[in-house]
C-alpha cells in the first residue's frame, strides 16, 4: 500500500475528530476568530497551494451567507496588496513555514491587521506570530496533502458556517454521520477505480465544478501534477462554456463535481454533451444518474454545501490508482519539499545551476 492510500483511508476519522476538537478543546479558538471577523470591516481568506484550495471552499459558504470576504493567493496577497488597519486576514497553512506565508504574517502585522492562522502546526510561524490561531492537532500526511487539506478546508468552513449563524452541535452531528457513511463507501469506490476504463495514463484531463466544489477540483488538479506527475486543468463548469469546450475531442477526460441543488441539470447537461462529442466523464455527486457518466461516484447525504468534505475522496482514490498505472511514485517529490522555503526558481541550489536561484 502506498503511503498516500493510507493517507487517504484515514481521512472520514481525521474529519471527525476535527469536529470534535473544535466542539471542544478549540471551541474558544474558533469563538475568538468569529468574534474578530463580525467586528471586522474587511476580511480577507487566503492561502497557498493545497491550503488555497481550501480556502476555495470555504469562500462559499461565507458569500451565501451574505459575509463576504476578499479571496486572494497568499503570493498575490504578498506582492500587490496594501491592508486597511480595520481588517482581519485569515491564513490557511498546514505548516505554516512556507515563505510566502511568514513574509506575508510580517506585512500583515506591521499595518496593524488581525491574523486569524488556521493551521496544522502550533509550533510553525505562522500560529506563533498570529494573534487568533486555531491549530489542527492531527497526524501530518506522509507528503501529498491529504488529511492535512481536508482538515483545515473543514475549519475553515465551520469559521464561515459560526460567522453566519449557521454552525450548531446539530450540523456538527450530521457531518460526523457522513463521514461515517463515507467511511463505509470507500470500498465500494475503491473497486470502481480498480475497473474503470476512464483512467488513462497521459490523457488530456478537465475538472470542473462549481461553488463550495471548486476547491475539491483545484485539490484533484494538484494531485494529478504531484501524485501522478501529469499536467492537467481546472475551472469553474460554467466558465468552460465559454470558450474552452473548443479543445473536446475523443479519448479527452472530464472530472465534473454535481452539486446536490443547485445548476445540477446545467452541469449534468455539460457531461451528456461531452460525452456525445467522444470525450469520457468521471462524475462525483449525490444521487447521481448511474448512466450519467463513464464512471460515477455516489456521496452519502450530507447537508448542502457541505459536500467538499467528502468529495475530494473518490478524486484522491482515482489520483492514487491512476499514479500506479503510470509507474509513478506517489509518495514522493521530484523536484521539491511541499515546503518551500525561498521565493527562487523551482529547484535546490545544490540541483540547479549557480545562477538559478539568488
Amino acid at each position: 500500500m502506498t503511503h498516500f492510500l493510507n493517507d487517504i483511508l484515514r481521512q472520514p476519522n481525521t474529519l471527525k475528530r476535527t469536529i470534535d476538537f473544535l466542539l471542544g478543546t478549540g471551541r474558544p479558538a474558533l469563538d475568538a476568530a468569529t468574534a474578530a471577523i463580525r467586528r471586522a470591516r474587511h476580511v480577507y481568506l487566503t492561502g497557498i497551494g493545497s491550503s488555497w484550495h481550501g480556502a476555495l471552499c470555504a469562500a462559499t459558504l461565507f458569500n451565501l451567507g451574505a459575509s463576504p470576504v476578499y479571496l486572494y493567493d497568499a503570493a498575490e496577497l504578498l506582492e500587490f496588496a496594501a491592508f486597511p488597519t480595520d481588517s482581519v486576514v485569515i491564513v490557511i497553512s498546514r505548516s505554516g513555514r512556507s515563505v510566502e506565508i511568514v513574509k506575508l504574517l510580517a506585512k500583515v502585522r506591521e499595518r496593524g491587521a488581525t491574523v486569524i492562522a488556521i493551521t496544522n502546526s502550533a509550533e510553525g510561524p505562522l500560529a506563533l506570530g498570529a494573534q487568533l490561531p486555531i491549530a489542527i492537532p492531527i497526524e501530518l500526511d506522509h507528503a501529498i496533502s491529504v488529511n492535512t487539506y481536508s482538515t483545515l478546508a473543514a475549519t475553515a468552513g465551520i469559521l464561515a458556517s459560526a460567522t453566519v449563524g449557521t454552525w450548531s452541535a446539530s450540523l456538527a452531528a450530521t457531518l460526523s454521520a457522513c463521514f461515517a457513511k463515507t467511511d463505509s463507501a470507500i470500498s465500494g469506490w475503491q473497486a470502481q477505480v480498480a475497473d474503470t476504463t476512464w483512467l488513462e495514463p497521459k490523457a488530456v484531463t478537465y475538472f470542473l465544478a462549481r461553488g463550495c466544489s471548486i476547491g475539491s477540483c483545484q485539490e484533484t488538479r494538484l494531485l494529478w501534477e504531484e501524485g501522478v506527475k501529469s499536467p492537467a486543468t481546472a475551472m469553474n463548469t460554467g466558465s468552460f462554456r465559454h470558450g474552452p469546450q473548443e479543445m473536446v475531442g475523443a479519448g479527452a477526460r472530464f472530472g465534473i463535481w454535481i452539486d446536490a441543488e443547485r445548476t445540477r441539470g446545467q452541469d449534468l447537461a455539460v457531461a451528456r454533451d461531452l460525452r456525445k462529442l467522444g470525450a469520457a466523464v468521471m462524475l462525483i455527486g449525490q444521487n447521481v444518474p448511474q448512466d450519467a457518466g463513464d464512471l460515477v461516484f455516489q456521496l452519502p447525504s450530507v447537508p448542502l454545501g457541505w459536500q467538499f468534505l467528502i468529495d475530494i475522496i473518490p478524486a484522491q482514490l482515482a489520483a492514487e490508482k491512476l499514479a500506479r498505472l503510470s509507474g509513478v511514485d506517489s509518495d514522493t517529490f521530484r523536484y521539491c519539499s511541499f515546503i518551500v522555503e525561498d521565493e527562487y526558481g523551482l529547484l535546490p541550489e545544490e540541483i540547479g545551476s549557480p545562477n538559478e536561484k539568488k
